[in-house]
């Protein structure tokens, strides 16, 4: 088997990445260090922004009053979606106490984590769905609190289709904030007086990147980066429709990636034929033309087993299947973010409206991680209790094991249990 690239990528997803870095290191270290003052100069020097933070009731319904009843009700039934899907993902998740042995019981607890920061990206677009899909998650979770932060847009506060969003989806504080500075804001507690356990949410590189950096002091969902789109088509596929699917991901960025997997070099051409066409037919093509021409590429694959294998190399955050028998690719592909099987659904679908979470894994982070779910905001947290017969099996086994290892310390917790529930007997507590 055998793979061709028809088209290939002139740059990856780490170019200009240490400068980023920098960038940002620089920006958490002085937020670390002088807190609030430091958020509000960022905020004014980067998003203009000069007005108070904590977002009030009068200005949600102020944003309420400039949206048409249509689109509130496209939001109210975008969120029952994912509100109700995510509910479900957490019904899927179980308590449960069992005895291993006698007298051994040992169990699991279902905690969700205490403060939730959501993240909501301004920027080129109104991320109205992506308030939805980080916010009605945690909520859906049963976070206690959660924190919701958005940048002003132009100046103006946030955008009023992401504010009603989020007011709609029902955080317990929303911050006009965007940034690094809010993600450091969210992690510190500043403003609020409750520091995050958990960061959601997508955004820039500069919000990867401080994510990125800050992960381990507080939780992250997805290590994240450009957005990224993926079509497996064979000789089945409408060439239209795959361009199509294609350009509507590019458009996130100048760096993100499209790339096309196909059995069929006849499908190749016609798509990349089609792609010059679709691209300048947007009413502001330049950031899909650079992507496409920087990070597109197409690979002619010699059958779908190839085709699964280099899907499986890339690990795409959105894969979509345009191939005949979709049940045999569910059932064989391992690494995506999320899966989109046929020509009826599109990668569109899931980030706006269909349900499942839109805010996934990406870099090949797909091999070991899914995207953002109620479970990313529950702690599986087990316990243990025994009785003091159960210790006369587990207590010398523990004590030999730990012996074996060398942790004498640990072996005599063993050793004191068994004196002081057992003084007439004697048990092998060293072994041979």
């Amino acid at each position: 088997m055998s793979s061709t690239y028809l088209k290939k990528a002139t740059k990856t997803a780490e170019t200009g990445e240490e400068k980023t870095q920098a960038i940002v290191l620089n920006m958490l270290n002085d937020i670390r260090a002088n807190g609030e003052e430091a958020v509000k100069k960022y905020a004014e020097k980067l998003d203009k922004w000069t007005g108070d933070f904590i977002v009030t009731q009068e200005e949600i319904d102020n944003a309420a009053g400039l949206l048409t009843e249509q689109t509130k009700r496209d939001i109210h039934f975008a969120h029952e979606q994912v509100y109700e899907f995510a509910v479900k993902q957490r019904d899927s998740m179980v308590e449960f106490e069992t005895e291993l042995h006698p007298g051994v019981i040992a169990g699991q607890r279902l905690i969700p984590v205490n403060c939730a920061g959501c993240y909501v990206p301004g920027g080129r677009f109104a991320h109205a769905a992506s308030a939805l899909m980080s916010i009605a998650t945690a909520k859906a979770a049963g976070v206690p609190f959660v924190v919701a932060c958005s940048p002003s847009h132009h100046g103006g506060g946030i955008h009023p289709s992401i504010l009603y969003a989020m007011s709609v989806a029902k955080p317990d504080v929303i911050l006009t904030l965007g940034g690094v500075q809010a993600i450091a804001a969210m992690t510190f507690g500043l403003f609020t007086d409750k520091p995050a356990d958990m960061i959601v949410g997508p955004g820039n590189k500069f919000v990867a990147e401080a994510k990125r950096i800050l992960f381990g002091e507080v939780g992250i969902d997805v290590f994240a980066g450009p957005s990224e789109v993926m079509v497996i088509a064979d000789e089945t596929a409408d060439p239209e429709i795959v361009a199509y699917d294609l350009v509507g991901q590019a458009e996130h960025g100048y760096d993100s990636p499209a790339v096309l997997i196909t059995t069929s070099e006849e499908m190749a051409n016609k798509v990349m034929e089609l792609m010059p066409k679709v691209i300048e037919d947007l009413p502001e093509p330049e950031v899909t033309r650079a992507s496409w021409a920087d990070y597109g590429e197409v690979i002619l694959v010699s059958d779908r087993e190839e085709a699964a294998r280099v899907s499986d190399e890339y690990a795409s955050e959105h894969l979509e299947i345009h191939a005949a028998d979709l049940d045999w690719w569910l059932k064989t592909l391992t690494n995506y973010g999320s899966l989109f099987l046929g020509e009826e659904t599109t990668v569109a679908y899931g980030d706006k409206t269909s349900g499942p979470n839109h805010i996934l894994p990406t870099k090949k982070a797909a091999r070991y991680s899914g995207g953002l779910n109620a479970g990313k905001f529950i702690k599986t947290l087990t316990y243990q209790r025994l009785t003091k017969e159960a210790n006369r099996k587990i207590g010398p086994v523990s004590a030999r094991i730990s012996r074996l290892e060398g942790m004498e310390g640990h072996a005599r917790t063993s050793d004191i249990r068994m004196k002081k529930y057992f003084p007439n007997e004697t048990f092998d507590l060293i072994g041979s």
